[in-house]
């Protein structure tokens, strides 16, 4: 009697292991399709962002240099002031922008190997 239960909870075992490594494996894949989300949306924002600072720029030299013409100096350093703290700024952006660049194509190449790594799983 211990004989059959054995055998039968070694089968129930077999039988059911394949079904756990399935779930498993699409856990796995979902949740690198959420990073690619995340890193698709973080990238969005930091374009933003670089048009935003990049406008911001134009405007700060066009200030700079309606100042310097009219000779207030004072506006002018301040304008310029701006104008590198807006530099600043776009760089780290860009900078972010290319690490989320990275990212995304990590974790895009990680998808596609969880997918091929279920496919082949599913075949034997």
């Amino acid at each position: 009697m211990r004989r059959l239960l054995a055998v039968f909870a070694v089968l129930a075992l077999a039988v059911s292991a394949p079904r756990v490594l399935s779930a498993q494996d699409s856990s796995a894949v979902k949740q690198g399709h959420k990073e690619v989300r995340r890193d698709r949306r973080e990238l969005r924002g930091d374009r933003k962002d670089i048009r935003h600072d990049t406008r911001d720029i134009r405007q700060d030299r066009r200030d700079v240099r309606q100042d310097l013409k009219q000779g207030d100096t004072t506006d002018a350093r301040r304008d310029a002031r701006d104008l590198r703290h807006d530099a600043r700024d776009r760089r780290h952006d860009v900078r972010d922008a290319r690490r989320d660049r990275r990212d995304l194509r990590q974790d895009r190449k990680d998808v596609h190997e969880d997918k091929q790594e279920k496919k082949d799983s599913t075949k034997d």
